[in-house]
């Protein structure tokens, strides 16, 4: 997968980049590094260039996400992982839609956590024990949450 990645036309590669990271700025800037000589450099500058973001950039990378528990359709790589990342998340979606609405009004933006692994109930739990976080607070575990799911989708796209 690495060698493919490295040898992607720059479009491509960013193409490919973005549905790790929805931000294109990201994207080309992870993209321009190429050729990587592991999968793990690919991870590594990605995570790094994500650190580098603004909050008015991951503010734009979060409204490419879906709602927790609002699986995507489609056949987007995107899609894919993000039902991938959710498909633990069954029942509870009146709670759910209730949170994410909950969450929307006092932040401004959707609810998102790293959902690899974890239950409805487990998220429901986050999405409510979040809502007393200021709003710097929410925005550092936001970023942290973000930049868990960008490390693990380099590790798909290039392993």
């Amino acid at each position: 997968m690495l060698d493919r990645f490295n040898g992607l036309p720059p479009a491509a590669a960013q193409e490919a980049l973005l549905a790790c990271c929805a931000s294109p700025g990201w994207a080309a800037r992870v993209a321009d590094h190429r050729p990587y000589p592991t999968s793990a450099d690919v991870v590594v500058t990605g995570v790094a260039e994500f650190d580098a973001l603004t909050w008015q950039d991951l503010a734009g990378v979060l409204a490419a996400h879906p709602r927790i528990g609002e699986r995507p359709a489609g056949d987007s790589t995107e899609a894919a992982w993000s039902r991938r990342e959710q498909a633990r998340v069954e029942g509870a979606d009146e709670e759910l839609a209730m949170a994410n609405r909950a969450y929307e009004e006092r932040f401004g933006h959707l609810f998102l956590v790293f959902a690899s692994g974890k239950t409805a109930t487990e998220i429901l739990a986050a999405a409510r024990g979040r809502l007393g976080n200021d709003e710097e607070t929410e925005r550092r575990v936001v970023r942290g949450e973000l930049r868990k799911i960008v490390e693990l989708r380099l590790e798909l796209l290039v392993t």
